[in-house]
């Protein structure tokens, strides 16, 4: 098998890679990377990425990384259905590059610092949540969200019109990751917002909830971890 995916679900980007190809049929070689052994910094995955990044794939010896570089170069190789990554409409194409553009400074940097101060650094700290910190970062990922609902969403069933893309998969699968630290309320108390998580969802599942399974269990968890800080 040529193509080798390298990825970790607890990673938004890793979880979209791994959903589309899943999706589409696409045949790969999983190769697991556990982000919290740090084997991402192993001389050995430095041969596949020396930026210590996931995902990244090798496709027979071409390697490449950043999960929305990977999705179009899947997309276009193994020619997808045209609504996953529009390369004849060029209008459609457009809205959800824009949408990719928009999402790394946005929608990924809000919800991973909200993540950060209520999961990863208590956890690798032993600290409680800095809940100041925690409540700006809340406030900035509301924020995000009604920018989201009023500009790309604009009434329309998913991001670029309706039918589903990669930046649909690439939004939800960062919003969904809210789950491991229960602050999915953000989202779940903005009824657009959650309305189209839950048409995604729909739309990509069985696949979609198995490869959550380790955020669902993250989100059983959490509290009890919490609560022995």
């Amino acid at each position: 098998m040529s193509l080798n995916v390298y990825y970790d679900l607890m990673s938004p980007p890793a979880r979209a890679v791994i959903i589309v190809l899943r999706l589409n049929h696409v045949q790969y070689e999983g190769r697991p990377v556990a982000l919290r052994k740090g084997e991402q910094y192993g001389q050995e995955y430095k041969k596949i990425n020396p930026l210590s990044k996931i995902p990244a794939i090798d496709d027979n010896g071409f390697k490449l990384s950043e999960s929305i570089t990977i999705l179009k170069y899947l997309a276009q190789k193994y020619e997808l259905p045209e609504h996953w990554y529009p390369c004849k409409d060029f209008k459609k194409q457009a809205l959800v590059n824009e949408y990719l553009d928009w999402h790394h400074f946005n929608m990924r940097y809000a919800c991973l610092y909200l993540l950060r101060e209520k999961l990863m650094i208590p956890q690798t700290t032993g600290n409680p949540v800095n809940e100041r910190k925690a409540d700006e970062f809340r406030a900035n990922v509301v924020k995000i969200i009604s920018d989201f609902e009023s500009y790309f969403l604009k009434g329309s069933k998913f991001i670029a019109g309706s039918e589903i893309s990669i930046a649909d998969i690439v939004a939800v699968c960062e919003l969904t990751e809210l789950l491991a630290c229960h602050e999915h309320d953000v989202y779940k108390n903005s009824p657009i917002t959650n309305a189209w998580v839950e048409r995604v969802r729909e739309a990509t599942n069985p696949i979609f909830d198995e490869a959550h399974q380790i955020i669902y269990l993250a989100q059983k968890v959490y509290k009890k971890n919490i609560a022995k800080l």
